[in-house]
């Protein structure tokens, strides 16, 4: 018998939900729903410098007022260090992690050399410190070796994907110069724990994906099913955001807040009723086609 379906929504409380936030937590939703599954919200709160006082509380709240109903206790990533840490002692152990001494500055230097290899892909770790840190120099942040070879999964929507890690971001932080947990490593060791057997999110994370199952192999996890949704994107076709004046989900008025709901869904490739936004949910979780859902982003101005 097949596991019972567990999705979640993780969002980071820098500020309210606004329209690409909702299609994405609608788009959770009806997955796991639809499934009989279960959905589960996590605060990703990890970069303390960037969270807003009070934005949690305001995005469930949000939630509520969607008739995003989520099960259990919300998590939150700011009081789960210890596990982390205990992630990465795993990694430690099995001589997959090592201290990296590179600043930003050494990195651009590495990446603008006219002799550099491959300039191409400037984003790409050169291994400074793979094989160890320069003289003199102690540890910044704690990079993931990453082992040669593709990373391959099939997402939901998007089909087949696959990535060399290796050629293609090389050794990746899991632990940052400033001290907090890399999100990688964070987001890994939270679905393992919670269970989680579906991620569905935007399309912005796909290149995150193979690094994450990179992690969920290291440490032994699962890799649950991916399917990344359409983007909402600004005018200028970028993801939307605040620049756009694209107003918070929280000050919408409950007509306005019931034709974003009906447009999130829309995006999301269904066929919305008239109703209150449980109705329109419950409607959409018993008719939902995932194979309606669009592959290209959607383009909007204000909402």
């Amino acid at each position: 018998m097949p596991a019972r379906a567990v999705g979640r929504f993780a969002p980071s409380p820098t500020g309210p939900l606004h329209l690409g936030s909702l299609v994405a937590a609608v788009g959770s939703w009806l997955f796991a729903r639809s499934a009989g599954g279960s959905w589960l919200v996590r605060m990703e709160d990890l970069d303390t410098p960037r969270v807003v006082p009070g934005a949690a509380d305001e995005i469930l709240r949000t939630l509520g007022r969607y008739g995003l109903a989520w099960d259990g206790e919300v998590v939150h990533q700011s009081q789960r260090l210890a596990h982390y840490e205990a992630a990465l002692e795993i990694l430690l152990k099995k001589g997959l992690t090592y201290g990296c001494a590179c600043t930003r500055a050494d990195l651009a230097r590495v990446a603008s050399a006219p002799d550099r290899n491959d300039p191409a892909t400037p984003g790409v770790y050169p291994g400074t410190c793979r094989d160890g840190r320069p003289a003199g120099k102690p540890a910044r942040a704690i990079r993931f070796r990453v082992p040669p070879g593709f990373f391959t999964f099939e997402d939901l929507l998007l089909g087949p994907f696959s990535e060399d890690v290796s050629a293609a971001v090389g050794d990746f932080v899991v632990k940052r110069a400033d001290g907090p947990f890399a999100y990688q490593l964070a987001v890994v060791v939270d679905d393992a724990a919670e269970g989680v057997t579906e991620v569905v999110r935007g399309a912005d994370l796909l290149s995150s994906t193979a690094r994450q199952i990179a992690l969920q192999r290291a440490l032994g996890d699962a890799t649950p099913s991916y399917a990344h949704l359409p983007l909402v994107l600004g005018p200028d076709g970028t993801k939307l955001g605040k620049r756009d004046g694209a107003l918070p989900l929280p000050a919408l008025s409950e007509e306005r807040a019931r034709s974003t709901l009906s447009l999130a869904l829309r995006i999301l490739g269904q066929n919305p009723v008239d109703g209150t936004p449980g109705e329109m949910l419950e409607d959409a979780r018993r008719r939902f086609d995932p194979r309606a859902i669009p592959r290209e982003p959607f383009r909007a101005g204000g909402i």
